[in-house]
């Protein structure tokens, strides 16, 4: 019997091929298209990731309001300052409530008020239509109004004089007016620390009228007292005050 000599089993893998020379180009451009498409995913995730960061770093902590965003202006009493934060939580609870106008448009120009006047299309006052603008939603007569009392820096060219729309200076026209005992007829920093917050938001509701006891209440009006507790204790904090708060 003749025996016949094993071949050696073949191993799993096969011979390897050679690729024709005429497919290296493509093959290398399908790897580095592929590269750069994980490279602009990954882009792409951090922004997203960023962007996140970025709103959730414009929020209250606790609220998740935007409108609670620390002021701009720097210094002063923590009670108005908290009071203030609070206003701007049912006036202009947006992402950049500096440069919001009524119906919640963005303005890019606040070397002045914006002046212009949207329609209402719900409420009392439907039909008519209104200029507030700002992270205090103030009519455009009255910004005009108490900056001529309160505005630390406006410009004057001749006969004219006007008053700066930016940031620091909308926070320290409300927080002069909201300070003046005389035209309110009462000292709202010491209503505050006695805990009287319902009289001092009753006291606004005539010129906020979100407030809760207006003519215009929102989602965000019953939520005010807590809210500005909140952001007392965080004003009370940044300021290096102590002791407790008495609440309304």
């Amino acid at each position: 019997m003749v025996q016949r000599s094993r071949q050696p089993i073949p191993s799993g893998s096969s011979p390897r091929r050679k690729v024709p020379t005429q497919k290296l180009p493509y093959l290398a451009l399908r790897r580095l298209l592929a590269g750069s498409a994980a490279a602009l995913a990954l882009i792409l995730v951090l922004l997203m990731w960023s962007s996140f960061q970025d709103r959730q770093s414009h929020r209250d902590p606790t609220t998740g309001l935007y409108g609670t965003i620390p002021l701009v202006m720097k210094g002063g009493d923590p009670y108005i300052r908290a009071l203030m934060r609070t206003i701007s939580a049912s006036e202009s609870n947006v992402r950049q409530p500096y440069s919001v106008i009524y119906g919640g448009e963005q303005v890019g120009d606040l070397s002045h008020h914006p002046q212009r006047c949207v329609t209402i299309v719900t409420g009392p006052n439907k039909g008519n239509c209104s200029t507030a603008a700002g992270r205090y939603q103030m009519l455009n007569r009255t910004w005009i109004k108490n900056a001529r009392r309160y505005h630390p820096k406006p410009s004057h060219f001749f006969l004219w004089t006007t008053y700066s729309f930016e940031p620091e200076y909308q926070d320290a026209v409300v927080y002069a007016w909201l300070s003046d005992r005389e035209v309110w007829g009462s000292d709202i920093s010491k209503q505050l620390r006695q805990g009287k917050l319902k009289e001092v938001l009753r006291l606004l509701s005539g010129t906020w009228t979100s407030l809760g006891y207006g003519i215009e209440t929102n989602s965000m009006s019953k939520n005010l007292p807590k809210i500005y507790q909140q952001i007392l204790q965080e004003e009370l904090r940044a300021s290096g005050s102590e002791g407790l708060v008495t609440r309304d």
